[in-house]
């Protein structure tokens, strides 16, 4: 199989840049139903509508060209990121239809490959796979759009942290340099082991653990990098502080910034977060760490302080790096601040 059909700006850095995205989605109509609980205002995970009083749905769905060249792998990673969206939401994920795009001359057992990574996650997820949709196109895509259902009263928004909470990270961050590092022959078979565990592991098992505790706010981290994420679950009275020395993310990532096999992705979420943080003896190579677009990345989960080293203790038994990554502080000068 050839990188240049399979492997050319893959996964969720094939994803817009965040201005530009958000430029174009403010010109929209914004909807006004009352049943609509989670809309676009605050750029969450999933939409979610309301249909009686203990039942609403979470609808979502995600899509990129092959990061991976085994396209089994890439099946997988691509439905694990567009499940993800579901746990983000506190959902559960009931059904979902295939999104496909596929070359006509392409070999349709690669085709088969892909779809098959893809059924057996959503059959893990507990979900039904129901049919889909089909365009011949000049390179592979692949995604879901997914269904879930969630209580309307445990809805997790990106936006409900409060001032206090803890934040906790599920999966290492890393994965979009690991991916640039293999694109030029240098990544280590270690670091892309762990990089393709995590893309392919499904979010469902942190969320499921989460639900055990006083969680007021989660999103995953993606395409905008965890800095781009994290700004989202910004609201106008508090701020953030990170601790970079707790942040879990790919051993082998840092060495491979340090050598700038870096992303476009990541520079255009620089550029989206901009004047809206602040580094403290943080070096060039581990801002490119927090800025970089992960591929089904983990959950970032704000919970009650009192609840945070017994969900981490948790957490850690998943066999993914996971760390207390930061806290929800009273209103500064600036939104975020990165501590080394």
């Amino acid at each position: 199989m050839e990188d240049i059909l399979f492997c050319n700006n893959g996964g969720c850095s094939a994803k817009l840049g965040p201005k530009a995205l958000s430029k174009v989605l403010s010109k929209l109509t914004q909807p006004t139903d009352p049943m609509l609980l989670v809309g676009t205002e605050s750029s969450d995970d999933g939409a979610v509508y309301k249909l009686t009083a203990d039942i609403a749905i979470v609808q979502t769905l995600d899509f990129f060209p092959p990061m991976v060249e085994d396209p089994y792998l890439f099946g997988q990673i691509a439905a694990a990121n567009a499940l993800s969206d579901i746990y983000a939401m506190g959902g559960e994920v009931k059904t979902a239809l295939n999104i496909v795009c596929f070359p006509e001359d392409m070999d349709l057992n690669i085709l088969g490959k892909i779809l098959q990574g893809g059924s057996e996650k959503v059959s893990e997820a507990g979900g039904s796979l129901v049919g889909g949709h089909s365009i011949h196109d000049a390179s592979v895509k692949y995604g879901l759009s997914v269904t879930g259902i969630v209580h309307p009263d445990k809805i997790m928004k990106n936006t409900g942290a409060k001032i206090g909470d803890i934040l906790i990270l599920t999966k290492p961050l890393g994965v979009g340099i690991v991916s640039t590092a293999r694109a030029m022959g240098v990544a280590s078979k270690q670091a892309l082991d762990l990089t393709y565990k995590s893309m392919s592991t499904l979010n469902k098992y942190s969320s499921d653990i989460s639900k055990k505790y006083q969680v007021h706010g989660c999103t995953d981290v993606t395409g905008f990098g965890f800095l781009g994420h994290l700004l989202e679950m910004m609201t106008d009275n508090m701020s953030i502080r990170v601790k970079m020395k707790t942040i879990p993310y790919i051993p082998q990532s840092l060495e491979y910034s340090e050598e700038f096999y870096i992303t476009g992705a990541a520079q255009k979420n620089r550029n989206f977060v901009g004047d809206n943080v602040r580094f403290k003896n943080v070096s060039f190579a581990q801002e490119e760490l927090l800025f970089d677009p992960q591929t089904s990345g983990g959950l970032l989960i704000a919970v009650d302080p009192k609840d945070a080293p017994a969900l981490l203790k948790e957490l850690q038994q998943l066999d993914l790096p996971v760390g207390i990554v930061g806290e929800m502080i009273p209103r500064m000068d600036v939104s975020i601040i990165v501590e080394g």
